[in-house]
């Protein structure tokens, strides 16, 4: 499995369409924490978010490897502010609150 380095890198992230089914994929800023890959915005209100909300069979590509897994979203407030530090370091918007999936790879 690839495991980018410390700090924020360049990921694609594929949902299924909520309505359609059809694949959507964007290259998004992402984090690895703990085993999982982790992808954030301000507000849950993003097509790629409502997608990985709705249906958490994904993918992710990281230097070119795709992985499959399952996204959530996090709940958990520390942990989401944990992710904003990692994906912002020394960036005002570390502090920033933030909606965010976590994507679990599979075995």
């Amino acid at each position: 499995m690839a495991v980018p380095a410390t700090g924020p890198f360049r990921a694609v992230l594929a949902t299924k369409g909520r309505k359609t089914g059809r694949e959507h994929t964007v290259m998004l800023r992402a984090v690895y924490y703990n085993g999982s890959y982790y992808f954030s915005r301000h507000r849950p209100d993003s097509d790629w978010f409502r997608n990985a909300a709705h249906n958490g069979s994904v993918y992710v590509v990281v230097g070119g490897e795709r992985l499959s897994g399952t996204a959530t979203v996090v709940t958990d407030r520390l942990l989401a502010e944990k992710v904003s530090q990692l994906k912002y370091p020394g960036e005002s918007r570390a502090g920033e609150s933030r909606a965010v999936i976590r994507v679990t790879p599979d075995e």
